[in-house]
């Protein structure tokens, strides 16, 4: 799951009214003669109200000056943060079509991590919120909301990633040439999004934007400040950061052209299917990894909730199997026949040996307390509920094996980025959207 922190609020939805609207120059929310909010875009069969956008354009104007990142004009700021909640409500529109819902033992588990990260209990998450003017009921909801997404995101994007053998064997080739893997970079990024059914004249377009940025990046106009105006990226208002990653981390040909620029350094435009890139090279540091990892040999089953089975169903049917597994049943039938992981049930939920940082932290945090041969209790993770069981443990050497499995990870990984900049950009062309403001 991702690892929410107090400073990623201004990156959550505020809450949605659900209430019906008809388009509109002014499209008005009202309740017995009285104003409760104006729309500022219809979605689909939903809105986002101009409070929701107020409020955000609050939250990330003021996080853009702690950071000193220079802002842009109030109207391109307006727009970019609008287009923002449009992408995020057409997902959460998604996510509600497949039936993707976030329980609230789920919600309290994650909330849970983030107040043992801030070294408080989740009874004192409220009044630390509280103190910081966060109300903890909206809190809640959004990030219920950013559990969801990140859900939806691995069940739409990452997992149907593939990744041939050839696909591997090419690109540990072209790792020898890309930036190490024991140096990470801190990169931003600007993107000027094409669509796939752009005529040549659009396309042209694009490239002349792309180069026209470019050109001012080079000169004297802070980058992030660009990003925030003209990128089309979901990290345009964070001023286009990627944050610190790893060389092979990074999507290829971003990695490709890293290795050309010093710190400071801009890249020329670069086209892919999603549009034109451009990346700046914040800073670089020197990392060291260990040489020997501990590894955990374990087996799952996942099963996911639906309309037809609650997570209180979900949880006893595991429940149930945990009983018959302890009474000699065999563990590796239930997996095969019933778990909705498709990549090991049909190893019988065997996960093969795996070292740190694999798995979400609810899984290795259950996971690290087990004893061979030991079964959980069923826990809930953003995937669903898993019965997991621990089946050896090892010291492992960084060999060969070893930086295999890590290029199969890091090439997952940079295919996420553009794939998930592509599937977004999807859904936001298959939505009706009307903008009132």
């Amino acid at each position: 799951m991702t690892r929410t922190t107090f400073a990623l609020l201004g990156l959550l939805l505020a809450a949605n009214i659900a209430t019906a609207a008809e388009p509109a120059a002014r499209v008005e929310l009202s309740q017995k003669g009285q104003l409760l909010d104006r729309v500022a875009a219809i979605v689909n069969d939903d809105v986002v109200t101009v409070s929701e956008l107020d409020d955000q354009v609050a939250v990330i104007s003021q996080r853009l000056a702690e950071a000193r990142t220079p802002l842009p004009a109030a109207d391109v700021l307006r727009k970019q943060v609008l287009d923002r909640l449009i992408v995020q409500e057409v997902q959460l529109q998604r996510a509600r079509k497949i039936g993707l819902k976030v329980g609230d033992e789920q919600l309290n588990a994650a909330l849970t991590d983030v107040a043992q990260r801030n070294n408080m209990s989740l009874a004192d998450l409220p009044r630390a919120l509280a103190a910081q003017g966060i109300d903890y009921a909206g809190y809640r909801e959004n990030m219920r909301k950013e559990i969801a997404l990140t859900g939806l995101r691995q069940r739409d994007v990452i997992a149907k990633i593939n990744v041939t053998p050839r696909e591997l064997e090419q690109f540990i080739e072209r790792k020898k040439k890309l930036p190490s893997e024991t140096t990470e970079y801190n990169v931003s990024h600007i993107l000027i999004a094409v669509a796939q059914d752009a005529t040549q004249a659009q396309v042209d377009d694009a490239a002349k934007r792309a180069q026209d940025i470019y050109d001012r990046a080079r000169g004297t106009e802070d980058f992030g400040r660009l990003a925030i105006a003209y990128s089309t990226s979901q990290t345009a208002l964070e001023g286009g950061a990627l944050g610190w990653r790893k060389g092979p981390e990074l999507p290829t040909f971003l990695a490709e052209e890293i290795v050309k620029l010093k710190p400071g350094g801009v890249s020329a435009p670069m086209r892919t299917p999603s549009g034109f890139h451009l990346i700046k090279l914040n800073q670089t540091r020197s990392i060291e990894g260990d040489m020997v990892v501990e590894q955990n040999h374990a087996r799952h089953i996942l099963i996911r909730p639906n309309e037809l089975q609650d997570d209180a169903t979900v949880k006893q049917r595991l429940n149930d199997i945990r009983a018959k597994v302890l009474k000699g049943e065999d563990f590796a039938a239930f997996a095969s026949s019933l778990s909705a992981d498709p990549g090991s049930a049909v190893a019988g939920g065997d996960l093969g040996w795996n070292g740190p940082g694999t798995f979400v932290p609810e899984f290795e945090a259950t996971l690290a307390k087990l004893k061979e041969d030991e079964i959980s209790e069923p826990i809930r993770t953003q995937f669903g509920w898993h019965l997991i069981q621990l089946l050896g443990r090892r010291k492992f050497d960084t060999t060969e094996e070893a930086a295999r499995q890590r290029a199969f990870s890091q090439l997952r990984e940079s295919k996420a980025d553009e794939e998930t900049e592509l599937w977004l950009r999807r859904l936001r062309d298959d939505a009706f959207v009307d903008t009132l403001i």
